[in-house]
């Protein structure tokens, strides 16, 4: 969406960010950080509140981005490429070069998920990515190391059980090839696990479920970001399935102080599950989207609900990054999603949406 997501983020939310992380950032005073996937929905709200940050509180710190496509990426945000305290390098994260320069702190955030990438695709880039990163952390002397992992570890998320925590020993089967993004997700969580317990690095685990927000991708494999580009294109949402799954969404300012918050506090090698308590079906969820964005709009779902069929959810539990770290949900649903839509209404028409 080239004219859209080019605009900076509301300063209204990287304010929000700021005011609930100020104890965290002087331990990036003066750091060097190097980045994996700057460049997404993740990556562009932990740059611009890094920035934020930096600017305000003159932390001194910089930060090393890798991006495959360096001339994209400084068009979709020269807000963020054109800042001194940015350089980007360019790669792959399966084999990038190595940048020469001392690296306090990695974000590794890079990912291959989405509309035409395989399963085992997506289960190589988070392998093969997450082998390369660590090797990097451990030649430039990193001391912490985030890495955004996924709810999708724990597999398909039992009817009965409201809320998946961390303790939870569930996972998709071995032999179910289709679930390359979670099997990865996975494996490169065990890489840091080993990393944590024979290193120095501190490697922090973030389990990330389903967010809102500014940035968010309209035309990929997001509920809420095609009910988004439904109804601020056409004439109707379209719910694709019977509306019964149920949900929950993190705002994106939430996620980055619970983003931050857990690579400088988070204990090393321990998951914390990153989300929203607070679930909603996902018929309603459109009915409130659509309602927000544009009044009127006509909500369709497409197929009928079965009788005695339980809905599958994908909610997980947050007690563990509440109790530990003193995390919890600023921005309540109604207000994401009216955030959310702003944003999107105030500049340039975005492109797309299915």
């Amino acid at each position: 969406m080239p004219g859209s997501n080019a605009r900076p983020l509301p300063e209204q939310d990287l304010g929000h960010i700021l005011e609930h992380t100020q104890g965290l950032w002087e331990d990036l005073r003066g750091a060097r950080l190097f980045v994996t996937g700057g460049t997404a929905f993740f990556g562009r709200w932990m740059l611009e509140s890094f920035l934020k940050a930096n600017d305000d509180f003159q932390l001194g710190a910089e930060a090393t981005v890798l991006t495959r496509d360096p001339a994209r990426f400084a068009a979709a945000a020269p807000h963020v490429v054109g800042h001194p305290a940015v350089t980007l390098h360019a790669g792959d994260v399966r084999t990038f070069s190595f940048p020469e320069a001392e690296c306090t702190h990695v974000l590794h955030m890079a990912t291959e998920a989405g509309p035409g990438m395989s399963p085992l695709a997506s289960f190589r880039t988070a392998v093969e990515g997450t082998e390369r990163v660590l090797s990097f952390a451990g030649l430039r002397g990193t001391r912490k190391l985030l890495v955004t992992s996924s709810g999708a570890v724990y597999g398909t998320q039992p009817p009965d059980l409201e809320r998946v925590s961390e303790e939870y020993i569930g996972g998709s089967r071995p032999e179910d090839a289709a679930r390359g993004y979670g099997h990865g997700k996975r494996a490169a969580e065990y890489l840091c696990s080993v990393a944590a317990a024979t290193t120095d690095l501190e490697v922090k685990i973030a389990r990330c479920f389903a967010f809102v927000g500014p940035l968010l991708p309209l035309d990929e494999d997001y509920a809420i970001g095609n009910f988004f580009g439904d109804a601020l294109n056409g004439d109707r949402v379209l719910v694709k399935g019977d509306g019964t799954a149920r949900r929950s969404y993190l705002y994106a300012s939430d996620l980055a102080i619970w983003l931050w918050t857990i690579l400088v506090r988070g204990e090393s090698g321990r998951p914390y599950n990153v989300g929203s308590e607070q679930d909603i079906n996902i018929s309603d969820l459109a009915r409130l989207v659509a309602r927000i964005v544009r009044p009127g709009v006509h909500v369709r779902v497409a197929q009928e609900a079965l009788p005695g069929v339980p809905p599958t959810r994908y909610v997980p539990s947050t007690a563990r990054s509440a109790s530990e770290l003193g995390l919890r949900e600023w921005v309540l649903l109604d207000d994401a999603v009216r955030r959310t839509a702003n944003w999107y209404l105030q500049g340039p028409p975005p492109e797309g949406g299915r």
